[in-house]
């Protein structure tokens, strides 16, 4: 994960740990460290080990911290095994409870954050999730403040869009 820019050795530690395959369904358990997404379940996907682990990377996950995992299954037991709180949040609606939590990350790709998400995060909370135009994507990090929420750019990637994630139809020039 070095060469990845992933130099946190916390997470490459909870990484090597978490085996990615268990995730995924039995037939498709050989794709767990190939450099693609794998689809887990119909609409979702595991994001590259890479794009994972930067991400987490950018969130900083800490021991004790609450985090809310949404679709992020290799995220979610990657945290859990840093010893941090995590709430996962992966069947049918995925709006975030009403909560405060410190971390957010979700492994599939949106078009839009939805509200909800930023929406969940204590004060000095941060979020990490892809957002899609078209083919194009981009890891964003969201950190919320007094002020409110701001947005940083990550790195580009370009997983495919969740299901019900998808950009809306809309009438433009």
């Amino acid at each position: 994960m070095r060469v990845a820019d992933v130099t946190d050795y916390a997470i490459q530690d909870a990484m090597r740990l978490v085996e990615r395959e268990a995730l995924l369904p039995a037939a498709k358990a050989y794709l767990a460290y190939a450099d693609v997404e794998v689809e887990y379940a119909p609409g979702r996907w595991l994001l590259k080990a890479r794009d994972v682990g930067k991400l987490l990377q950018a969130l900083r996950p800490r021991p004790g911290e609450r985090a809310l995992a949404i679709a992020a299954p290799y995220a979610a037991a990657v945290m859990a095994a840093m010893g941090v709180a995590v709430t996962r949040l992966d069947e049918g609606d995925l709006t975030a409870p009403a909560g405060a939590f410190d971390l957010a990350i979700c492994e599939g790709a949106v078009a839009e954050v939805p509200p909800g998400w930023s929406a969940a995060l204590a004060l000095g909370g941060r979020l990490a999730v892809v957002q899609c135009d078209g083919s194009i994507g981009r890891a964003e990090l969201y950190v919320r403040s007094e002020h409110g929420v701001g947005r940083r750019d990550l790195f580009d990637c370009a997983p495919p869009i969740m299901a019900g994630f998808e950009p809306r139809a809309a009438f433009t020039f």
